[in-house]
């Protein structure tokens, strides 16, 4: 097993009366990409400030390879990449002096630092816009290019606060290709997204938070392990079902829970404990002169995990 790279132990800060995090401890082990993700005001922000160095916790300590993170200056933030959820861009120098500013603050200059803008700059397909100002960038190349200063200094630890918002498809799918291939540098990564499916890409390890404490800390494998439905069968009937049909679909082995879409009462979204279940009940629903006229089937998703441990009302 790899080493642990990021120890966060008993992490707790308050504003007011209010506790934003409350005893949060997590790990981040040497190339491991960690999703951490939590409803509105469930304390994620906070947490991330405080690893970085921003703010100073109440109490608990956070430590990158045993060096404690602390305020200001020190050895263990210099191993720390942050992408902010916000552009942290000045749009009217081009791309390089942006770079070249930014790897200044970091301490690097004359040939290591030429090169270390070369570098991030082809790792996420800037190269050749390199002279262009931020102005005239697409939001998703801005992203990039967020991305990009953030690794200028080649830190062991980078950190992405929401790095997707705002951009089509195919500059997620531009993003996700750099941050796989750090995967496979080796680079260690903390992920905040609220795209479920995003998480569900780029993490080996998951840690949910919600009231500024942890909720789950665990493999996605075993988060799947939480919900009775491992599986789900999307099925539509020619005529909607009756109250003994719903009543015979539930009795049906291996079925955990049976739904009637609200909007189309002919479609019903059937959990079930194992995918290889869904076949059996197929046949008996035709049996019962009920044939399905179209239907998927799908895995329990990350987001039906995370509405199971956090709950669904709104968080405004």
């Amino acid at each position: 097993m790899t080493s642990v790279l990021l120890h966060v132990d008993g992490v707790s800060k308050s504003y007011g009366a209010r506790r934003a995090v409350d005893g949060v401890s997590f790990q981040v082990r040497q190339g491991q990409t960690v999703g951490l993700i939590g409803p509105n005001g469930a304390g994620k922000s906070t947490t991330v400030a405080m690893i970085c160095g921003l703010l100073r916790p109440d109490s608990g300590t956070i430590t990158l390879e045993g060096e404690p993170v602390g305020q200001g200056a020190s050895a263990a933030k210099a191993k720390i990449g942050y992408v902010p959820q916000d552009l942290a861009l000045y749009e009217d120098l081009p791309a390089l002096e942006n770079l070249k500013l930014f790897g200044a603050l970091y301490g690097l200059k004359g040939t290591l630092l030429k090169q270390r803008c070369d570098a991030v700059l082809a790792l996420v397909n800037l190269a050749d816009r390199a002279s262009d100002k931020p102005l005239s960038f697409s939001g998703g190349m801005k992203r990039r290019l967020n991305i990009a200063a953030a690794l200028l200094h080649d830190p062991q630890l980078l950190i992405l606060d929401e790095p997707t918002v705002g951009v089509d498809p195919q500059s997620r799918n531009a993003i996700f290709d750099t941050l796989e291939t750090l995967q496979q540098q080796g680079r260690a990564l903390i992920y905040t997204s609220h795209y479920m499916e995003e998480v569900e890409r780029l993490a080996d390890h998951i840690v949910i938070i919600d009231g500024g404490r942890v909720l789950a800390d665990e493999t996605p494998a075993a988060l799947y392990q939480r919900l009775p439905a491992q599986a789900a069968l999307h099925a539509e009937l020619a005529a909607p079902p009756s109250a003994s049909l719903l009543d015979g679909i539930r009795a049906q082995p291996g079925v955990t829970a049976v739904r009637v879409d609200a909007s189309n009462g002919t479609h019903l979204d059937i959990d079930l404990a194992a995918s290889e279940q869904a076949a059996p009940l197929l046949a008996w629903l035709a049996a019962q002169g009920n044939p399905v006229l179209h239907f998927a089937t799908a895995r329990t998703s990350l987001e039906n995990i995370f509405l199971n441990l956090t709950g669904r009302s709104l968080r405004d």
